[in-house]
Order: structure tokens, then C-alpha cells, then sequence
């Protein structure tokens, strides 16, 4: 629905452009929308939240009995609340009902996993519990993918998330195969054209960035992953000038880009204990991205990008004022070089604003 509001936005534009549609028509379009948003959509949410509920509350009661019922029984009543599930979905598809359609396919896909769960344990089967998960975010893929069920997609990505932390802390070590599931994930979002499962990924891939991190170079490849960051960072503003109708695909990889690269930054200053004139070092620098990336939010639109860099900005001058507060002239020093910074940053930002203004000005002239 979200989506949905956002199109009508844009084409709401360009009908107006057009004289296809009065200003009264508008107001009218615009709040018939904002209606639907705010009942259908409470109304699906609340069916994915049931659905959830109800498949633990299916779970719990199966294991709490489980025991006292015949083998056949046991199997029984699992297959058939998977196919209820999925045969539900379809009928509540074919009533037009999507939203509750895709709570009765997410319901499947947590009977699918308790199944898994149950089945090993009746049958005694000892093995890694991460495999079954693996599975599990399987049937999640293959439902959501056969289905196109975007809530059962989010969960397999999840899932996926789960079980690459789990083998990278049995292993103790990067755990690359993470990136072949994921991928395959990613790539069922983008056939999909859901936008937040896209971002879900990108989620997912930073967060196996910055681990890079903590698990190569003996846990001291920060720096790797600052440089990751802002290759990420690069490209995406390489890929604005050169595919300029992907707004949003590389506002959301700079976004990313922005945030690896303040994560590595943060674990170099505070986690590696370097000394004062490489802290100070690093934290200019880690406030000069941050200001450049305000300034781009701004440039841009990009609001992510805005806020981030609002956020970051007050968290890292809170940290380096918590780190130097025992050093007040240290403090000072630091404190008189960012702010040297902002202000040679802000008078540029004054001269591109004054020359904006004088080129629009000798266009309209």
C-alpha cells in the first residue's frame, strides 16, 4: 500500500500537469487514499501479527501433547495445518483479500518450521540446529517465490540472517556461503518489485560488511571496511550521474555505503584504542562524512541520507566529548578543528547556493 500511495503521488504530478485532473479531484483522490492506507493496511498488519501468534499457539499445543499422540497422528496434524494454511491463502486470494492471503502463507511458513523442529525430535535426529533453520528459510523462499508472498519472502531473508550469524559464531571465522542465500533472496525481492525487501537485503549485506571487520585481520580489518563503505559510496553517486531515472536505487546504496563507513570509523576510534593524534584524526574525518553527507541529504533529497547524518553527527560528537572529556585541551583542539570545518563547509555550501540562485536567475533572463 505504501508503494502503492507513492505512485499515485507521482502520477497524481503529472495528471495535474496535464489539466486530466481539477484540484477538487485531487483532494478527493488523495483522501480516499489515505483512507484505504489507514484501514486495509492496519487491517493486514494485524492479520500478520495473528498469524504469527496463531502458529505458535498451533506449535506450542502439538508439543505440549506431543508425547501422548500416536506417530501417525503427529504427522497427520502437521501436513494437514500446512495445507489448511495454504489452502486458506488461496481462498482469501481469490476473495480479494491479499493482505489476509499473505498472514495465511506466512502461517504455513511457521507450521513448515515447528514441523522441521518436531520431526527431528521424534525421530531423534541430531545435527546442527542451523541446518534446519536453512531449511526452513527454504520452504520460507519457495513459498514466497511460487506464491508471491512478499511477508514470506522477508521472513526467509531472516531466516537467512539467522543462520549465516549462527555458522559465522560456531566457525568463528567469516562465513561466506551467508552470500549465496542471500543472494538468491535478493534476487526473488527485486523479481518481485517489492522495494522493502530490497532494503531488508541491503540491511543484511551491511551488517555482513561491517562483521568483516571483527573477523578478519585478527578482528582489525576496520580500515577494510571503511574503504568498502566508501567505494559503496562512490558508486553510487558514479551511478547517479550515469543512470539518473534510478533515484531511489542509489539514494538507498549511499545510504548503506554511509553507514558502513561510519560503522568502521566508530570500531577505529573506540574499539582499537589508537592514539590521540590518529583519534583526532579519525573523528575529523568521521565528522567531514557526516557534514558532507547532510549537505548531499540536502543537495539531493535524500532524506536517509539527511537524517543520518544529523544522527551520526550527535552521536560522535557526544562519544568524543565522553573520550577526551579528562584532556580539556585536547578537547579544545578537537572541538576548534571540526568546527573549522563546519564553518569553511557552510561557506561553501553559501557560494554554491549564491551561484544556484544567479544561473536560475540568467535562465529566466
Amino acid at each position: 500500500m505504501w508503494s502503492y500511495r507513492k505512485r499515485i503521488e507521482r502520477d497524481l504530478a503529472r495528471w495535474r500537469e496535464a489539466g486530466w485532473v481539477t484540484p477538487e479531484g485531487e483532494v478527493a483522490i488523495r483522501q480516499d487514499v489515505e483512507k484505504g492506507v489507514r484501514t486495509l493496511g492496519l487491517a493486514n498488519s494485524l492479520a500478520i501479527l495473528s498469524a504469527v501468534l496463531i502458529g505458535f499457539a498451533v506449535m506450542s499445543f502439538v508439543a505440549s501433547n506431543w508425547q501422548e499422540m500416536p506417530r501417525v497422528l503427529r504427522l497427520g496434524m502437521l501436513l494437514a495445518s500446512l495445507w489448511a494454511s495454504y489452502g486458506l491463502a488461496g481462498a482469501l486470494a481469490r476473495r480479494g483479500m491479499s493482505g489476509f492471503a499473505h498472514a495465511a502463507i506466512l502461517l504455513g511458513v511457521a507450521i513448515f518450521g515447528g514441523s522441521i523442529m518436531l520431526i527431528s525430535q521424534m525421530y531423534h535426529m541430531d545435527g546442527n540446529v542451523a541446518d534446519a533453520i536453512l531449511l526452513w528459510a527454504a520452504g520460507a523462499l519457495l513459498a514466497g517465490v511460487v506464491l508471491r508472498s512478499n511477508p514470506a519472502l522477508a521472513f526467509a531473508m531472516v531466516l537467512v540472517t539467522v543462520w549465516g550469524t549462527m555458522e559465522a559464531l560456531r566457525l568463528d571465522k567469516v562465513f561466506w556461503l551467508f552470500l549465496i542465500p542471500w543472494a538468491i533472496v535478493a534476487a526473488a525481492f527485486y523479481w518481485q518489485r517489492w522495494r522493502p525487501g530490497i532494503h531488508l537485503a541491503g540491511l543484511a549485506l551491511t551488517g555482513f560488511v561491517v562483521s568483516l571487520g571483527y573477523r578478519l585481520n585478527d578482528g582489525h580489518a576496520h580500515g577494510l571496511v571503511v574503504a568498502i563503505g566508501l567505494g559503496v559510496m562512490a558508486a553510487s553517486i558514479a551511478g547517479e550521474r550515469l543512470r539518473a531515472d534510478l533515484p531511489a536505487l542509489w539514494a538507498g546504496v549511499l545510504n548503506y555505503g554511509l553507514v558502513i563507513v561510519l560503522a568502521g570509523l566508530w570500531a577505529l576510534q573506540f574499539f582499537e584504542s589508537p592514539p590521540l593524534d590518529v583519534f583526532t584524526l579519525l573523528a575529523v574525518l568521521a565528522l567531514a562524512i557526516l557534514i558532507g553527507a547532510i549537505f548531499w541529504g540536502l543537495k539531493t533529497g535524500n532524506r536517509g541520507a539527511l537524517w543520518l547524518g544529523y544522527i551520526g553527527f550527535s552521536v560522535e560528537i557526544l562519544a568524543v566529548y565522553g573520550e577526551t572529556i579528562g584532556t580539556l585541551l585536547d578537547k579544545s583542539l578537537f572541538f576548534l578543528v571540526a568546527g573549522l570545518i563546519v564553518a569553511g563547509l557552510a561557506a561553501l555550501a553559501y557560494r554554491l547556493h549564491t551561484r544556484g540562485e544567479a544561473q536560475a536567475k540568467g535562465a529566466l533572463s
